[in-house]
């Protein structure tokens, strides 16, 4: 059963996405949330799988990422941003902000469940494509400690002192706190690539 935690502030609409949810035999909705007070106490409480998180909750879309950032950073939850935006841009740069496995427009609510198995299961394309492009914003020296930091072994020759500042730079320039933050966001990016 894959636990779905909803985030959106458009009752109507989340009207529609718990009437489509509750049809799915495999899909259980373990909470709905309007606003953004209560969103971080019920994702711990209930542990959900998945979090469809409205990205303009509220009046900014400033809400919508930190909260799917926190979560990411702080529980094993998938997020999949939910949006009315259409501007592909706008919407990957949100994604790699608040480091999202997906994201759906809100016109193709007909994709919502297949999304949602997807990404309760495996590493998408998407997601993947979401983690290089949060990653692209290191050097080619960076990328190297970063593959050290997930404990992939390479090539990377450097002293301690060096690596540990690279270390620092890294995880600063990702927004995270500390190694354990970015091994915990990161970690599903080597799956199926921890031989090469």
């Amino acid at each position: 059963m894959i636990k779905v935690l909803l985030v959106e502030d458009d009752e109507d609409f989340a009207f529609l996405m718990k009437k489509l949810l509750s049809r799915q035999p495999d899909i259980q909705i373990v909470g709905y949330c309007g606003d953004e007070d209560t969103v971080m106490e019920m994702v711990r409480r209930e542990i959900p799988d998945v979090v469809l998180m409205d990205l303009n909750l509220g009046n900014s879309s400033a809400d919508g990422i930190r909260l799917s950032r926190q979560i990411r950073i702080e529980t094993d939850a998938k997020v999949l941003i939910l949006t009315a935006l259409n501007t592909p841009d706008i919407i990957m740069r949100a994604a790699r902000e608040a480091f999202a496995s997906g994201y759906i427009f809100k016109n193709q609510l007909s994709f919502l469940v297949e999304n949602i198995r997807a990404i309760s299961k495996e590493y998408t394309a998407q997601e993947y494509l979401i983690a290089s492009s949060a990653l692209s914003i290191l050097s080619d020296a960076e990328m190297a400690v970063f593959q050290i930091m997930m404990g992939k072994e390479n090539d990377f020759h450097s002293s301690a002192k060096t690596l540990s500042n690279q270390k620092g730079r890294i995880i600063k320039k990702l927004g995270l706190k500390n190694q354990k933050e970015l091994v915990h966001v990161f970690k599903m990016f080597f799956i199926g690539d921890q031989k090469g």
